[in-house]
């Protein structure tokens, strides 16, 4: 078996932030993950809670699942405190999950357009272009003086 297979997940998941950083792709995928994670946590635990509501696991899934994406249809609510206790976690959490998520997305966005526009920017710009200009011709310069002195030495 491959030795990074049985690395734990966090494991893993730190080392390859090592390697390419921390993106908001990578951000968002870490949350997500753990989010659709947490919806099954949690629809378990709202099935143990308050059996009379949820009778089945799945049930229990589904409403955690409209909780914390923050659709609430309102077709299947805790009945008891601790549920709604539950619930008040969830709909806090998945508020936090979209402000993370948009965040991230966002940020990304602005990242690219700031790459195009310094990019369009030292393309347009004449100091940029003349200083390049420059670095060519001290290029040139610098190979024809290397040949000048190989020939003569």
């Amino acid at each position: 078996m491959d030795p990074e297979a049985r690395r734990p997940l966090g494991r893993r998941v730190e080392k390859r932030i090592r390697r390419k950083g921390f993106t908001p792709r990578v951000a968002a995928s870490i949350i997500a993950t753990l989010w659709a994670l947490g919806v099954v946590i949690f629809g378990v635990v709202e099935r143990l809670v308050d059996p009379d509501t949820f009778n089945n696991i799945w049930l229990g899934m589904w409403w955690a699942l409209q909780t914390v994406t923050t659709v609430g249809y309102g077709d299947v609510v805790p009945a008891s405190t601790v549920g709604k206790v539950i619930a008040s976690f969830l709909m806090l959490g998945g508020l936090s999950f979209f402000a993370v998520i948009t965040g991230a997305i966002t940020s990304a966005f602005v990242t690219q357009a700031q790459k195009r526009m310094r990019d369009q920017r030292d393309s347009e710009d004449p100091v940029i272009q003349k200083l390049n200009q420059m670095a060519t011709d001290l290029d040139v310069v610098k190979s024809e003086l290397a040949r000048l002195r190989s020939g003569s030495g």
